[in-house]
């Protein structure tokens, strides 16, 4: 028979609920060794061997789920608390998480039901409306789940959102790719915190407390998208689309080339149609037609860069448009980018900037669509690019554009986009009213409206993330409060134990305006 001679656990992570990755030796019934799994799909002599070891929470005042150990939990199963159940099984992290384990969990109700002979009128009361025969769990029937857990975060109340209909949130995050998280880059974090393991575990915990109904993510690579965040985010109701930078300049492994995920739940909106943009197609268009032969090879050495947008348009599954729109459907086009970082190239930030507008432009005419503009843009405000997203053109005189070796940004008068665009951030500033505007305030530069920072690190600390809205259709209606520099900076910089990326998230609450009439 199978069985386990020596099991180690080689990691030094201090981590609550971080999955970790034994070491587990096996001896098989014809006494071979190995540290091969025993999968269930091929078993051995009908016998297979599954484990997963967490670090458990010790804070008796956390509960942590009955189905995933690595999660906190959110909800509680007052049938099983009235049942006198162990209350170690009556925790779930989500509803989708109660609603998938209900078949089995019904189970222990059963049995505590039949344990209490006398308890049938009692027994109906709690337990009646979950034994329907089928496998899902509807709304009303979570009634008997308690939340124990709640979270507000900063200006956006992230549970109260959820009962306003004709509201969304969109979040955008430089994630922090695993390839460039290392010790040469941020010696300043220990090894243990810039380790996968402990990363994803702490962004996915961060991601899914935001509630957003829209994420985009940026530097998120390949095989962790694939194997990690799509099906995580898949339990918590999300949808995951993915776009991979290209790879013409890269020597990595394909796997390990990141790119922009675009996720949505499924239960606010549905997937119309995806658009990828690949600036390195579109520096060989360029080239192409503006570029003399002897100098294509030069022109694209300095544009081709890899970098991509996701755009994604999307259609709501609810409606705030008043009765006289009733039936008409609610699009939204989301882009997602993360624009070429180096420092010297702003000519070449600049023109892909543009492009993505250009691109958005067409789409903006061929529907009347709302706009969301997201990412990390490598570009400070008062920048052209931020220039051009936000006020829809770049001044002649601005000193960016005496970097143009190329000659792609002349004349400045075609650097012009007709997009409404305005920063989620700004705008809530520049407004100066609602909740929490005061604490916002402090947050933000005085001269541009836009937060202190988005990137914190020991050598730079800035805004380079933003969050653009299309204003004649969109309103801000909430903001995720900025995190201050002390707290940020209270070690010395991101990434950190607390933070596993060197950017923060932004996150905004948008409403739909009704439409006129034309």
């Amino acid at each position: 028979m199978l069985s386990v001679l020596r099991v180690h656990l080689p990691s030094d992570i201090p981590i609550v609920g971080c999955e970790l990755s034994p070491y587990v030796l096996i001896r098989h019934p014809d006494k071979t060794v190995s540290t091969e799994d025993v999968p269930e799909s091929l078993p051995i002599e009908g016998h297979f061997l599954r484990y997963k070891w967490y670090r458990i929470q010790s804070d008796k005042k956390v509960a942590i789920c009955s189905v995933h150990p690595s999660e906190q939990a959110t909800l509680q199963c007052l049938g099983c608390v009235k049942a006198k159940i162990p209350v170690a099984k009556s925790y779930h992290c989500t509803p989708k998480c109660f609603s998938d384990a209900w078949q089995h969990h019904r189970v222990l109700h059963e049995r505590a039901a039949s344990a209490v002979n006398e308890n049938g009128n009692e027994e109906e009361d709690i337990y009646g409306r979950f034994n329907n025969g089928t496998s899902g769990v509807n709304n009303t029937s979570l009634s008997s789940v308690q939340a124990i857990s709640g979270l507000a975060n900063g200006n956006l109340d992230l549970e109260g959102r959820l009962s306003s209909a004709g509201t969304f949130t969109v979040l955008s995050y430089n994630i922090l790719c695993d390839s460039y998280a290392t010790s040469d880059l941020y010696g300043y974090c220990p090894s243990w915190a810039l380790s996968w393991p402990y990363r994803r575990q702490n962004l996915l915990r961060e991601i899914v407390g935001y509630l957003a109904d829209i994420v985009c993510l940026q530097e998120v690579q390949s095989n962790h998208f694939e194997e990690f965040f799509a099906p995580e985010l898949d339990k918590h109701g999300y949808q995951a689309l993915f776009k991979r930078r290209t790879s013409e300049v890269f020597t990595g492994s394909i796997q390990t080339i990141d790119g922009s995920a675009t996720f949505f739940r499924r239960d606010r909106f549905s997937h119309v149609k995806k658009y990828e943009v690949e600036f390195n197609k579109a520096a060989q268009s360029l080239t192409d037609a503006l570029v003399p032969n002897a100098q294509k090879k030069t022109a694209l050495n300095r544009l081709v860069k890899d970098n991509v947008a996701l755009i994604v348009v999307l259609e709501a599954k609810f409606n705030n448009q008043g009765v006289d729109n009733l039936g008409k459907r609610q699009l939204v086009c989301v882009a997602n980018t993360h624009v070429n970082v180096q420092h010297d190239l702003k000519d070449v930030k600049l023109w892909q900037v543009h492009t993505l507008l250009k691109g958005l432009e067409k789409i903006a005419a061929s529907a009347d669509i709302p706009m969301l503009v997201c990412g990390d843009f490598n570009s400070v405000p008062g920048s052209a690019p931020h220039a051009l997203l936000a006020i829809g053109k770049v001044d002649p005189m601005h000193p960016e554009l005496a970097v143009d070796p190329l000659g792609i940004l002349r004349p400045a008068s075609k650097l012009t986009h007709t997009l409404p665009l305005v920063s989620a951030y700004s705008s809530f500033a520049r407004i100066g009213v609602g909740h929490g505007y005061e604490q916002q305030k402090r947050r933000v530069d005085p001269n541009t409206n836009e937060p202190l920072f988005t990137n914190c690190t020991r050598d730079f600390i800035g805004t380079l993330d933003y969050i653009f809205y299309s204003a004649d259709s969109l309103s801000v209606e909430s903001l995720l409060e900025l995190v201050d520099e002390d707290s940020l900076r209270k070690d010395t910089a991101l990434p950190s134990p607390e933070w596993s990326s060197d950017h923060i998230a932004l996150l905004a609450e948008f409403r739909c305006k009704p439409r006129t009439r034309r």
